[in-house]
């Protein structure tokens, strides 16, 4: 029986936020939001997308508990987030980082990197390289079970059973 491949559901940004407004606004709780920072030129985003973020664990455990974003870090549009502008201050034609992804994160700019806001938007923590789905899996139950708030990466990772087997 052939099974049709899920895969995660990317949103950008600014639907991001806008789906969890509209979740406040429905009287759903609001979901944390899980943001992929990558370039086009970049192996090892190319890479987790093949195998990290197409793994079946990974991406049922993401559509089911985050709002995923995938933003490109060189995007060249204007975002207006709660009356702020973000642009890419770059000159055309030369790889420059877009504001947005310099915010987001923190101004150290390496690819892949990812970040997770909690529910507010408020950035919980960047997580910088690429993981095998099996550490992957992990990181993504210590920040959606909010373990982060009550454990250190390290107790929590050792006691964690990863499910997500890398083939």
């Amino acid at each position: 029986m052939a099974q049709t491949a899920e895969k995660i559901d990317w949103r950008s940004f600014e639907q991001a936020l806008e789906e969890n407004a509209l979740r406040a606004a429905n009287g759903l709780v609001p979901r944390k939001i899980f943001v992929d920072v990558y370039t086009d030129w970049c192996g090892w985003c190319k890479r987790l997308d093949l195998s990290t973020f197409s793994h079946p664990e990974i991406v049922r455990y993401m559509n089911e508990n985050f709002i995923p974003v995938k933003l490109d870090a060189e995007r060249t549009d204007t975002v207006t987030i709660n009356g702020r502008i973000f642009v890419n201050r770059g000159s055309p034609g030369r790889r420059s980082s877009h504001d947005l992804a310099i915010e987001l994160l923190q101004g150290r700019m390496s690819y892949p990197s990812c970040t997770f806001l909690d529910e507010t938007g408020k950035q919980i923590t960047i997580v910088p390289g690429y993981m095998e789905a099996g550490q992957f899996e992990t990181l993504l139950h210590f920040i959606a079970e909010d373990a982060y708030k009550l454990q250190n990466w390290e107790t929590f990772s050792a006691s964690f059973p990863e499910r997500a087997k890398v083939k």
